[in-house]
């Protein structure tokens, strides 16, 4: 029996590994172990109860899929969930949780219960459909008030929230969002949708990914039932089509969803478009579709600067209930700002690893854990360039820096100076010391913690270590 379950997860892992990030395999299934198959229930072992909650809310139709492919309709997942005795010489008790059969959404996907049958039919294919059975397909999680507004981005939100109050009866219709990959496109509509359904309930909201409306549409075509496809949209009062730069090339889908657009425009209702680029730089799209994405706005979306990449992980770790250092909240804002997607993921594989480990989030954990996202210096960082950039940063020269002198400016300098050396660079005590006038490593050591003392007790003196820190990691690009 346990050959058979060891056999049927190892499957299961060969197509999750297929199509989960290499990160978030190791992170979230390489840890798991399977336990036992009977009455084609399998049961596996995760190290917690926060790893339970992430696997159900956010792989719950991966694992879903998985199961019916390898254990056919009736399968089923249980968990055991290792629990902390609280002694550290016992074995950790374990609790069993059976898989949770709620609908959850997960990368806007549509409703899958954990235990699939049959995927969901489309909602315009059912006979004598009704506008208000139409299910809206809005992630409840994505909200204005998840979504921090900056610099980056408050032209788009503020839109949002007009179109919202006064979907279809503004001067921002279509509203069109615009970025690069994870700077919340997707989010913004459908934050925009559940404001509409939460002021006005009445309405009819719809989101879909473009892929979705156009994979849509050629089953209805082989049907031949296009006129009834393009009916079901004509029902909705507030379309969200995400990604519309899919169209390209795909004519037909473009033609459908034109008729739509007048349809919809005509009737006063609201159209939000999401997009990798502003409509003027769409290729592959009919002008005649792009000419009318210009009738309302175009609003984009940049990448968030550090201060709101630092509101970003606050906001995301209140609304999560975690605490952590601010050092490495700060130390997180800096060096993932390629986009809110890659800087929540890596909050997230934080908070695993430290879940797993049972340890303390620290600085050097943050470094350990986040180097498959923190960009790698190219150039090495030497000592002599550290004390440039701290004798730039407090202005005295390095002369001062060298000298027998117990101004506390001038000590705290050059101890503030040691402790980055031995934080940035792989040189030993003695080395450091050595370019510091010939001080031994006792007085090293003796710098170091002292540099950690006060950052503990002294904000002032805790925030310029940590700009040197950027600055120096700066540097090394």
């Amino acid at each position: 029996m346990e050959k058979n379950v060891e056999l049927i997860w190892s499957n299961c892992l060969k197509i999750v590994k297929d199509i989960v990030e290499w990160q978030h395999y190791k992170t979230w299934f390489e840890p798991i172990k399977p336990i036992s198959l009977k009455n084609n229930i399998l049961v596996i072992q995760v190290p917690s109860q926060f790893f339970f909650e992430y696997l159900e809310e956010h792989y719950v139709n991966l694992l879903a899929k998985t199961l019916k492919r390898e254990l056919g309709k009736t399968g089923r997942l249980e968990y055991r969930i290792m629990v902390d005795s609280g002694n550290k010489k016992a074995q950790p008790v374990t609790m069993d949780i059976p898989g949770q059969g709620y609908k959850v959404h997960s990368n806007n996907e549509m409703d899958f219960p954990l235990v699939i049958n049959n995927p969901i039919k489309n909602p315009f294919v059912i006979p004598g459909i009704k506008k208000m059975q139409i299910d809206p397909q809005l992630n409840p999680s994505y909200t204005f008030d998840s979504f921090i507004e900056g610099d980056c981005n408050r032209v788009a939100r503020r839109a949002g929230i007009a179109v919202a109050e006064k979907p279809g009866a503004t001067s921002f219709n279509p509203l069109v969002i615009y970025g690069g990959v994870g700077l919340g496109k997707t989010h913004l509509g459908q934050a925009i949708g559940n404001e509409v359904k939460r002021s006005h309930p009445n309405r009819v909201v719809l989101y879909i990914s473009s892929e979705k409306f156009i994979n849509q549409f050629i089953d209805h075509s082989r049907n031949n039932a296009i006129n009834d496809f393009i009916h079901f949209y004509q029902l909705v009062d507030v379309l969200i089509v995400d990604d519309v730069q899919f169209f390209a090339k795909a004519e037909k889908s473009q033609d459908a969803l034109f008729a739509i657009f007048n349809h919809l425009h005509q009737s006063g209702k609201q159209l939000i478009l999401t997009t990798d680029k502003a409509p003027k730089d769409l290729e592959g799209v009919q002008e005649r579709l792009l000419s009318r994405f210009r009738w309302g706005l175009s609003a984009d979306l940049q990448v968030p600067d550090y201060e709101t990449r630092i509101e970003i992980l606050e906001n995301k770790m209140k609304k999560d209930g975690m605490e952590m250092p601010m050092e490495v909240v700060k130390y997180l804002a800096y060096n993932i700002n390629n986009n809110i997607r890659e800087l929540e993921g890596a909050l997230i594989s934080l908070l695993a690893q430290s879940s797993l480990n049972r340890r303390e989030i620290d600085l050097d954990l943050a470094k350990k854990v986040l180097r498959n996202f923190v960009r790698t210096s190219s150039k090495e960082i030497t000592i002599e360039t550290i004390q440039k950039l701290v004798c730039e940063f407090f202005d005295v020269t390095y002369d001062k820096l060298l000298q027998k002198t117990r101004k506390r400016e001038i000590v705290q300098a050059r101890q503030i100076t040691m402790y980055l050396s031995k934080a940035f660079t792989k040189n030993s005590l003695k080395t450091i010391g050595d370019h510091f006038g010939g001080r031994d490593h006792t007085t090293v050591i003796h710098s170091c913690q002292t540099v950690k003392n006060l950052m503990d007790t002294e904000n002032i003196f805790r925030e310029n270590v940590l700009e040197l820190q950027q600055k120096i990691q700066l540097a090394s690009l």
